[in-house]
This record gives C-alpha cells, structure tokens and sequence, in this order.
C-alpha cells in the first residue's frame, strides 16, 4: 500500500471525485483542477475546509444552523461517548467543561414494571397449579384480566410475526390473540411453522449442571495438564536451569494432545460486511436490524468466561442467536485464565446449537480496554501476556470441535509500544486461529484518536507473509485454513470500508460505532452510495427494532419495560447522525461534531436530540405510554442534561 493512499484516509476515505460530485458543480471544477494545479486562491479555500474537518467541526448547510443566539443558555451538548471510551476533549473554554458533568452514571436503575395481581404460570398456561391453595400467585383469571391496564392500541406484533405470543394473558395486546369464547390464545399455525425462532437457549437443568459444578469437561481436562507442562518447560529452560540432555527427554515425554481438531469449519471473511461485538446495544433485536440492513457475520455481546461457567442466566443469555444469524454468528468470550477460557469454549460447543448453525465461531477478546476486565488479567491485559494468550487459544481451539477460534486484539497496552506485529506473526505460526481482527488502537488510547490504518495495514502484511512463508516451507504436509486478516476503527461510510478493503490489505472490516449511530451503513456499502434516510423512514426503523425486541424480551409490561430501556440506549447513539441531507461537505467523519441544527421537519430535529427525555418521548411514540415504574438514566452523565 503505498504512503499516498494512506494520507488520503488519514483526512478522509472519500475520494475527491466523489466528494466533488456530492458537494455540487464548483466542487467538481475544483477537482479538475486538482489534477493538475490550483492557484492560490483555490488552495485557501480548500484549506479552510480542511482545517474546519481537522478541528472536528461537520459543516451544517445554513439554512439549517441555529444561530447561537437562540441556544439555551443551560443547554450543554450532549458528548459523543461509546460504552467504553474515555471522554474526548472538547474545544470549549475549559472553565465550561469543568462544569460540565462527566464520567458515566454508575449503578443506573431502570425501575420493574411488575403486575398488580400476578398470575401462576401454571394456570396462565392452562395447567393446573401443583401447589394448590399454597401457591403465592393468583389462580383466577378473570380476577387477573380485570386487574389489568387497558390494552394498547392495535395488534400484538409478536403474534403477528409469529403466529403466537408467549405472554399470552399478560400481553399488554391480548385481546388481538385471545378468544373470548373458549379463554384460551390463539394460534396461527402456518405463521408459527414459518417463523424464525432462537437458538442456543440454555433451560434450566443445563443451568443447574453448571451452577453445581457437575458440567464434564473431558476435552479440557485433557489439554490443561499438557498446556501447563508447556508452561513449565519454557520457565525451566528461560532460567537455564536444564541441560541440553534433560531438556531433550522432557519435550520427548510431552504427547501432543490427541484432541485437537483436524479439521474446522472454513470461515470465509473475504469482502464480508461485519457487525462488531458490541456492550449493551449489541443485543439479539440490534443484530436482526443489521442483518435486515445486509449485515453478513454478527457477534454477541462479550461474554466473562467464568460466569459462563458458574450458569449465569444473564450471561447464557449472550450467546443467544436467532435463526436469520445462522451461518455467521460467533459469540465472544473473555477471561482472565486459561482454564476459564478452555472450558467456557468447551461449555459453548456442548450447549449452543452448533449442528443447527447457532455458533460460527468463539471469539477471544484481547483487546477490551475497560479498567475492570483489563485488571482482572483479561482484555487487553492479554497483549502483555503472549504466552498466556497462545495457550488459552491452543486449549479453545481443541475444546471446540469442528467450530473455529478467532481472536480480536488492539495495537497494545501503550501508545509508544504497538505489539501487534510481533503477536500476529506467532498467532499465524501457531495455526490456532482461523481469523485475527485488529483495532487500530492502543489499550491507553481506548477511543481518542483517529484509528492507525497504517498500522493495521502493515501489520496485515505481516500476517499474510507470514502465512505464505510458512506454506512454501511445509508443501508436503496437508494444507492450512486460511487465516483471514479484519481491520476495525473509524468505519463510520462506505467509503471507509471499501478504501481500506482496496488499499489496507485487509480482507474485509468490522463495524462498530459506524453501525450503532446508522444501522443501514451496510446498504450503503452494498450500494457504494450515501442512503439520506428520511425522518419517516428512521421512525420506522425505530418501530421495527421496538418489534424485534417485543418478540425477544415479551410482550408483557415487564418486556415492554426491557424493550424501551434498550431502545433509549440505542437512541443514545442514534441521535448523534446528522442526515447527510443538511451536510455541506461529504464524507461526514465519526469524530466530527455538528454545529447546532435543525431538521427538515419536526420528526427529523426530535430524532437528532441529545435529551434521553426525548429518547423516552420516542419510545412512547412506538411502544405506548411508559410504565409509572419506568426509570431511564443514561449511561453518560453528559447526555443527562436539562433544557429550558
């Protein structure tokens, strides 16, 4: 990749061709003169623009700018924050962002919504109560349906996407399903042999073999013991304390584990379009908006290895998929110790629904930069600790059966100490991962900065050498899976993720915040063109995301609660688009912020509010009024500001 391509998307991957085009008939001028010469004048405009996009400033059109007067004088911006990432410094004067409220709204509540008469399940499922008169919950049905709200307006929309609603009485749209004439629910058969279902549900008896420490791990308590000779044996012979002699009988005696896999499924990462692993919106009902948009391979959520193992309900519920995920779904794990990794991987390949497709691969996070999992040893607390990485991923990749391993990693700990190059060149050689993802960021930097494509190029080139090396030297022996090489960082248009496919040597590019703030960036790539979604349109897609969660969490008053919770955490960065409708210049940039504006209409200037009071307002708007126990915090302090 020569250093030319690479300055280019330092400033932007937009290509000044496109730029041109999409900025008007002078811009196109501009760009033939680009070719050739610009005189003076051309080069302090061009400059000016420039230097507004390096001071993180996203032109708005005028006609839609505030003017300043007219800004609330208690009105603070809400800051551009991703779960993980350190507040970027602003360019206000600094005695304001003092005052500004900052860090992130720890132990956030959320309120229950809870029944005012609550009803055995039993009963409400048409069973009979096997505790009798000494259940706790209430047995009459026509007592429960009275005690109720009102329904809400319409019909359930789980039970017309799949023929049925598991709430059943406790639907807040029961009426829509229930038949007043015999009292029971109502059934689409057809509807429900149609619909998608979910996968790699863990029921309650597989919870108690974890919980009581009775899960078999056969496979890891075979690799274990051999990985820790491993261990040893190196210590030995780093201190010198072993003559030649001695060390020769001792790697004699070790027997390479007759477990590992000779053969894994084939990924295939060429040009696909991947949504990154992502805390807290990451959840089933945001990866089916993705994948309705075009996204190709989703993953879940990063699970913690030892809750896994302990049966964690919470944390089983991570892995979950859905059907339309099938064949491109991997789930991430991340641990402190080897054994947690090991066995966590073996818990996964038992318990998921591999042969149904529900597990693409097992993902090692080794790049997670959060303080608590980088100070329990895991996260990017790997990077420091090579040979611990390399063993944990030797032991999942023998665990797992036919599913691949995978693994994502940062630059490194440091800014000034990138290690990445000298890592992936030992993964490569080690053979135990099928696919590395690197995101062009060190641990210290979490998200300040521009992404180093640079760096993730080279290194990448590296990879692929590496690789190739290691295929001439071993032609006699069976050939080796492919080891696919996936950038991640600052992927916020389309023209982000085809330049560093076509220039950064990487097979194709993961997705994080680019997804979260617009879902349909994987339309765009497809189209090679910016989508200008309209406000109708994004309301919708609101709407539809509201559905999927309904038919994930329930329809009940408690999953409508769930539902607008992670609905609100979606909007959090949702509000931060700025439709490209009202940009002066293209390609908007992740780390540029909007002058003050207003939308085309009212719909599209609500939906680019950065109150969560508005957020909620939007809920309303697609889940019906919030419960009297409904609570929202966000999870920035500085989005929870006060307007006049």
């Amino acid at each position: 990749m020569d250093s030319t391509s690479l300055e280019k998307r330092a400033i932007s991957p937009a290509s000044q061709e496109t730029m041109a085009s999409s900025a008007g008939p002078e811009s196109a001028t501009k760009k033939v003169k680009l070719d050739h010469e610009l005189d003076k004048s051309d080069l302090k405009a061009e400059d000016e623009i420039q230097d507004s996009r390096n001071h993180g400033i996203a032109r708005v059109k005028a006609e839609f700018r505030i003017p300043k007067s007219e800004h609330s004088s208690t009105e603070s911006a809400p800051r551009y924050e991703n779960d993980d990432e350190s507040e970027l410094a602003g360019r206000e004067d600094k005695s304001k962002r003092q005052k500004r409220e900052r860090g992130q709204n720890k132990n956030r509540k959320f309120g229950k919504a809870q029944d005012t008469i609550k009803i055995c399940d039993t009963v409400k499922n048409g069973e009979t109560c096997s505790h009798g008169d000494q259940c706790k919950f209430e047995h009459d049905l026509t007592k429960y349906i009275a005690s109720k709200p009102e329904d809400l307006p319409g019909n359930c929309p789980v039970y017309e996407a799949i023929g049925y609603c598991p709430a059943g009485i406790k639907c807040r749209w029961m009426y829509s399903h229930w038949s007043k004439e015999t009292g029971t629910s109502l059934f689409d058969q057809p509807k429900k042999a149609a619909a998608g279902y979910e996968l790699n549900r863990v029921d309650r008896e597989q919870q108690l073999i974890l919980q009581r420490k009775k899960f078999p791990t056969p496979k890891s308590d075979l690799i274990l013991p051999y990985l820790e000779s491993i261990k040893e044996e190196n210590i030995v012979r780093n201190n010198g304390s072993m003559t030649n002699e001695e060390r020769a009988d001792n790697i004699a005696s070790y027997v390479e584990s007759p477990i590992r896999p000779s053969e894994k499924k084939r990924l295939n990462y060429s040009r696909v379009k991947i949504l990154s692993p992502l805390t807290t919106v990451g959840n089933l009902p945001f990866r089916r908006l993705c994948r309705e948009f075009g996204a190709e391979i989703t993953y879940s959520e990063m699970a913690l290895a030892l809750p896994l193992l302990q049966g964690s309900k919470q944390e089983w519920a991570l892995p979950r998929t859905h059907t339309s995920e099938i064949g491109g779904f991997g789930v991430q794990i991340a641990a402190p110790k080897p054994w947690q990794a090991i066995k966590a991987t073996e818990a996964l390949a038992e318990y998921c629904n591999v042969n149904e497709g529900g597990l693409s691969e097992v993902n090692l996070n080794c790049g997670c930069p959060i303080d608590l999992v980088f100070r329990s040893g895991a996260g990017s607390a790997l990077l420091d600790s090579h040979t611990k990485m390399l063993r944990m991923l030797k032991g999942m990749n023998a665990v797992s059966g036919e599913v691949p391993i995978t693994v994502k990693l940062r630059m490194g700990t440091r800014d000034k100490n990138p290690i990445a190059k000298k890592l992936v060149q030992r993964l490569v050689t080690e053979g135990d991962v099928a696919a590395i993802t690197l995101h062009g960021r060190s641990r210290q930097q979490r998200y300040t900065r521009l992404a180093d494509w640079q760096y993730i190029s080279e290194t990448a080139q590296v990879a692929r050498d590496t690789f190739n090396e290691l295929e001439d030297k071993n032609k006699d022996t069976p050939e080796r899976n492919p080891v696919w090489f996936i950038g991640n960082g600052d992927c916020y248009s389309w023209k982000d993720w085809w330049d560093a496919v076509e220039n950064c040597n990487v097979d194709s590019v993961m997705i994080a915040r680019g997804a979260l703030i617009k879902p349909w960036i994987f339309e765009e790539i497809d189209s090679k063109q910016y989508l200008d979604k309209s406000a109708t349109e994004r309301l919708d897609m609101i709407k539809r995301f509201a559905h999927l969660g309904l038919e994930h969490w329930g329809s009940d008053e408690y999953g409508i609660n769930n539902c607008r919770r992670f609905l609100c955490e979606f909007l959090s960065f949702s509000c931060r688009y700025v439709p490209v409708g009202i940009l002066e210049t293209l390609p908007p940039k992740l780390q540029d912020r909007p002058e003050k504006w207003k939308g085309r209409n009212e719909l599209e200037t609500l939906l680019g509010s950065g109150d969560y009071r508005d957020w909620i307002k939007i809920s309303e708007m697609v889940l019906g009024p919030v419960h009297e126990n409904f609570e929202f915090q966000p999870k920035h302090k500085s989005n929870a500001y006060e307007k006049e």
